[in-house]
């Protein structure tokens, strides 16, 4: 089978929906390198870089073949079963977990899980309200050093030196990081595997200190107050204006996206 038949196969196979290939398949047919089954899929899919290919081959999702001198190589099956993870994530908004258990469930011959209805699907604005939920019930208790950073934002010690020098993740005191500071080393690794760099998120950092500066003309009153309890009142309006300008932002993302299709 030629390269052009190889590709072939695969689209016929997308177009009419066919089942991802079981592991026993996924061997056979000619063998594309990564940058050729970058240059297929980017007609579907035009956000995928080979940084997100590679992501998740290390979250195990996909098993390319490897040359001896370790040159990823990728059959039919390994390339349909890459279209089926990105249509998952695009078309359904799963998370890779779901995914990971759709794909085991065709592995095994059996129908993968139903998938959800458009009203159950959870939105940006969602995950926004989870993400601040997540990150204010943890608080700055969580202290974990440098390599537990790292090992816990799937990241390089190159990636966290230069988020460091564009000042995105900042270290405490103590040299230690918290739970805020682990959200964003982790939110900052997943904008990379999509081809975003510190030097493009500077103008989000940019944002976030102007939005930062309008909560505080807000609550500043509050927390000189003498009175522990509207102390802990400025407290509780801080993360309320954070989420309602968290929402915001985010509407404001999307009307604007909506505006330009």
């Amino acid at each position: 089978m030629t390269s052009n038949q190889t590709v072939t196969t695969v689209t016929n196979q997308r177009r009419h929906g066919g089942p991802v290939p079981r592991a026993a398949e996924r061997r056979g047919g000619e063998l594309l390198s990564i940058g050729a089954v970058l240059a297929f899929l980017r007609d579907d899919f035009p956000e995928v870089t080979i940084s997100k290919i590679r992501f998740l081959e290390a979250e195990g999702l996909i098993e390319p073949q490897r040359t001896p001198s370790g040159y990823r190589k990728f059959g039919p099956a390994d390339v349909e079963r890459l279209a089926y993870v990105l249509r998952m994530q695009r078309d359904h908004y799963l998370p890779l977990r779901v995914i990971r258990e759709h794909l085991d469930a065709i592995e095994r011959g059996e129908q993968p899980p139903a998938l959800p209805t458009a009203d159950a699907r959870p939105g940006p604005l969602d995950e926004a309200d989870r993400e601040l939920g997540a990150a204010a019930n943890q608080g700055p208790t969580v202290r974990l050093g440098r390599a537990e950073l790292l090992a816990a934002a799937g990241a390089e010690e190159r990636d966290l030196t230069e988020w460091e020098s564009y000042g995105l993740v900042v270290p405490g005191p103590d040299g230690g990081y918290d739970a805020d500071t682990l959200q964003i080393a982790r939110l900052v690794a997943e904008l990379g595997r999509f081809g975003l760099e510190p030097r493009h998120l500077r103008q989000v950092k940019a944002a976030a200190e102007r939005e930062i500066a309008l909560v505080d003309q807000v609550v500043a009153p509050l927390r000189r107050h003498r009175n522990p309890q509207t102390r802990a009142h400025a407290e509780a309006t801080a993360r309320e204006l954070a989420t309602l300008s968290v929402r915001l932002h985010a509407t404001m993302v999307q009307a604007g996206l909506r505006g330009h299709s």
